[in-house]
């Protein structure tokens, strides 16, 4: 069974409060990464009552450092190499305002850890499962925030689904290779391709437009939130107009069920990742399900990611211009 260490983050959240009062946490990441996070923020900004928590692009943490971040700002800082220049200088500015800092990497010794208080070292390349390592621990971090900090009544039922989220993901993304295959044919000549989400999966669909599309297979992609749809995007909805639908089991569901009536009832062109088909249900409490459609959906649209990357004959690590020119 694959599996995260818990015990880390509990007691890494443990060690921080045992030397600071926190009052407010910041996420701090570029790129995918940042989108990373997001699943975390949301979980703990929905369920706290007594904390600040907000998410950053590391140089606006920089270069706009807000006034709140003090020694009571737990900073949580990712970026899968260590290397990310911004999140690296993110680390320098939250100790320079006496934070506690816990960075997320996939890279031991990294230039990231030089100025973190604690490092969780994250996997990746294994399989699909570990390519949702990184949010899981992010969120492991939050709930142990929330629990040392105020208690929180669904610990249990969150610890149950970090326990048994990996092996249905990673079940998820094999399942869905047929789909993946049939969707790179469908959409590989497309050169505008929309994507939608709500909830805490909304910033999978702003990765997966920007990162995995965007970036990695130079395919311009747009990403809105399902709730913002009906308030100016729509217009733009006609046949067969390509939309890749990450739709949510739980609390944001309706948001979704409205917005993908609506570009079927248009004809549009929608490739539908539905968590419900894919069991979330089964591996999660009712209670926290909501705080796990990132993780599925992340493991299941990396296989999209390389069935369009072969159809297109077009490999996820091309690059125009990053680790070529100086930028």
């Amino acid at each position: 069974m694959y599996e995260i260490d818990l015990n880390l983050p509990k007691q890494i959240v443990a060690d921080v409060l045992s030397n600071h009062e926190i009052h407010s946490v910041a996420f701090v990441g570029c790129g995918a990464s940042m989108s990373d996070l997001y699943p975390a923020k949301y979980f703990l900004a929905n369920n706290t009552d007594k904390l600040n928590v907000q998410i950053f692009t590391a140089n606006e943490f920089n270069y706009d450092t807000p006034s709140w971040v003090n020694e009571h700002t737990f900073v949580i800082t990712c970026s899968l190499g260590g290397s990310t220049p911004e999140t690296v200088e993110a680390n320098k500015t939250a100790k320079k305002h006496n934070c506690p800092v816990v960075s997320l990497t996939n890279k031991a010794g990294s230039a990231l850890t030089v100025d973190a208080d604690h490092v969780i070292v994250h996997g990746f390349h294994a399989n699909y499962a570990a390519k949702a390592e990184k949010p899981a621990y992010a969120i492991a971090l939050a709930l142990e925030i929330l629990q040392q900090t105020e208690g929180y009544d669904h610990y249990e039922d969150m610890i149950t689904g970090l326990t048994n989220i990996f092996e249905l993901i990673e079940n998820a993304a094999h399942s869905a290779k047929g789909l993946a295959k049939q969707f790179a044919q469908d959409f590989k000549d497309d050169k505008m391709i929309y994507f939608m989400a709500s909830g805490a999966s909304e910033k999978m669909a702003y990765s997966n437009a920007a990162f995995l599309f965007t970036e990695m297979q130079w395919i311009d992609a747009a990403a809105y939130n399902t709730g913002e749809y009906f308030h100016g995007p729509f217009e733009v909805s006609t046949e067969g107009k390509p939309y890749v639908f990450l739709m949510s089991d739980g609390a944001t569901r309706p948001m979704d069920a409205r917005a993908l009536t609506f570009l079927q009832r248009m004809g549009a062109k929608v490739a539908l990742i539905d968590s419900k088909d894919y069991g979330l249900a089964d591996a999660v409490p009712a209670s926290v399900l909501t705080y796990f459609n990132p993780l599925l959906h992340l493991a299941v649209m990396r296989e999209y990611g390389n069935q369009i990357a072969e159809a297109r004959q077009h490999p996820l690590t091309m690059r125009r211009y990053m680790w070529k020119l100086s930028y």
